[in-house]
């Protein structure tokens, strides 16, 4: 016999949707491009997706602006064929502080309007 517990609700971070707003997945220093599009984005991370099946790598840089020497350190944090979820990383390897993501993120991939 088993004893059910009620599920605990996860609260998560507010997303933000992009409508597909091209990014560049950046490897290899910034020497290997694939093109990418950024579905939503949060301050802690973002879900994107890629048109071509392609081996993405458990971490890698994200450019928002394709030839902009900045780049946000991700690390994949789930696959669904091709669509990733992925959270900011610092360059030390730890979360990303939410400020700063927000900032480089979402205003990066503001939308026009």
């Amino acid at each position: 016999m088993t004893v059910e517990e009620p599920r605990v609700k996860v609260q998560r971070e507010p997303r933000r949707q992009m409508r597909r707003q091209p990014a560049w997945i950046t490897v290899e220093d910034g020497m290997t491009k694939l093109e990418c599009f950024v579905l939503d984005v949060s301050p802690g991370g973002a879900r994107i997706v890629t048109d071509a099946a392609m081996d993405v790598r458990d971490t890698f840089g994200l450019a928002l602006v394709p030839d902009h020497p900045k780049r946000q350190s991700c690390e994949v944090v789930w696959r669904r064929g091709r669509t990733y979820g992925i959270k900011f990383v610092s360059d030390a390897g730890h979360p990303a502080p939410p400020a700063d993501a927000a900032n480089s993120a979402e205003a990066a991939c503001s939308l026009p309007s």
